[in-house]
């Protein structure tokens, strides 16, 4: 047995609708907008939200050299050795969701489900932390600051491998008239409720999250995971704390889960307020980098270089060259001529160099790319 889909409440339905209407006008605004930048907004978007899935799990690698790893870099990157390999894992873990969200001949599976954990875990693996692979022990959850308490202990291990085919039944098959976004978030819960690994559960949930939403096909899935969402601190606290309160001690598919798709909405609508300021911001930075171009002396491909600059405060050259499609030889003149024009200024030695803001670009764009917004809770001043 799995937990249930709750029945939603008037005010979720309205949330609800609140969201579907922000994701319709997104995808709308990305399909109008240049590629090139949209490009750059994807990669940035899933750098947060493999940085922040990481974070919650104790691996802290700053979004923008998550950024940088994931063009290849491995010079002057500000993270331990072991936090790159997390890293690492599950960018490739992300990339191949992603890949998913139009195969035609797509199912959910036990396999799937293991193969995705191995990707994620298997440079740990070992005889007693196996990756991809159902644990084969008792699984108990602590407390934080006290690892003798017991918050919550997992099914029984010999229960794995029926519960585990009964989500991937239920991915297939259940529940189809629901809201795609509430089928996500129940598909998450009740993964990290069977917790049917030693280790990665929580990942995995989050990741398995995304791509019943990749599956959806109505928007990208670096636009609508809440997984940079959920790793903001404060977030993260109330993850944990409806974790608790909807799973309960020990597996307890009977309980209500009505709080925790309240949440989950809660986390859709923030997010994609985050999303839709983060896509007008880079827009309006974009278009006030191209009416500058030519007094600015600058040629059309370095509008990316500036525009990243701009939106994320630094550019490295090997990810302009690779997102203009240049050689070495080309973008390293076009770095330095911007360092010469006092556009751009490099910080570090070679191998670790980044270009950032130089004493002559644009204020006005710095600031459009800086503007800041209030995010509204969505469940703040309704009637239940």
């Amino acid at each position: 047995m799995l937990y249930e889909l709750p029945r939603l409440t008037p005010v979720d339905e309205q949330v609800l609708t609140e969201i579907t209407e922000m994701r319709e006008e997104l995808r709308h605004d990305v399909l109008r907008a240049p590629v090139r930048w949209t490009r750059e907004l994807r990669r940035a978007l899933t750098a947060s939200a493999i940085a922040a899935s990481n974070t919650i799990e104790g691996f802290r690698v700053d979004a923008r050299d998550v950024a940088d790893l994931m063009d290849g870099e491995r010079e002057g990157i500000d993270a331990s050795e072991a936090d790159k390999a997390e890293t690492l894992a599950y960018q490739r873990t992300m990339t191949y969701i992603q890949s998913l969200h139009d195969v035609a001949d797509f199912s959910y599976s036990k396999g799937l489900l293991n193969s995705l954990h191995w990707m994620l875990q298997g440079h740990h693996h070992t005889v007693q932390r196996p990756a991809g692979q159902w644990r084969r022990k008792a699984i108990w959850i602590s407390a934080a600051g006290d690892p003798l308490s017991t918050e919550y202990e997992g099914p029984h291990e010999d229960r794995i491998p029926e519960l585990a085919g009964e989500l991937a039944d239920w991915l297939n098959e259940g529940d189809m008239d629901a809201d795609p976004l509430v089928r996500a978030a129940m598909a998450h819960l009740n993964l990290v409720k069977i917790h049917p690994w030693v280790d990665g559960n929580g990942r995995m949930s989050r990741s398995l999250q995304t791509l019943v939403i990749a599956r959806e096909r109505v928007l990208a899935p670096e636009f609508s995971s809440i997984e940079e969402w959920l790793g903001m601190p404060g977030n993260t606290w109330d993850y944990y704390r409806v974790l608790r309160e909807v799973g309960g001690p020990v597996y307890s598919p009977e309980r209500g889960t009505g709080p925790w798709v309240t949440f989950n909405l809660r986390a859709y609508h923030e997010q994609a307020q985050r999303v839709r300021h983060r896509v007008g911001r880079a827009r309006e930075a974009w278009l006030m980098l191209d009416d500058q171009a030519k007094s600015l002396g600058v040629s059309e491909r370095q509008i990316g270089a500036l525009h990243e600059v701009a939106m994320s405060g630094r550019v490295r050259r090997s990810r302009y060259e690779q997102s203009e499609g240049l050689n070495t030889q080309q973008a390293t003149r076009d770095m330095q001529a911007l360092v010469k024009a006092g556009i751009l200024a490099a910080v570090g030695q070679t191998k670790g160099r980044r270009y950032v803001a130089g004493e002559r670009f644009p204020a006005a764009v710095l600031e459009a790319a800086a503007r800041r917004y209030t995010p509204r809770d969505p469940y703040a001043d309704r009637d239940s």
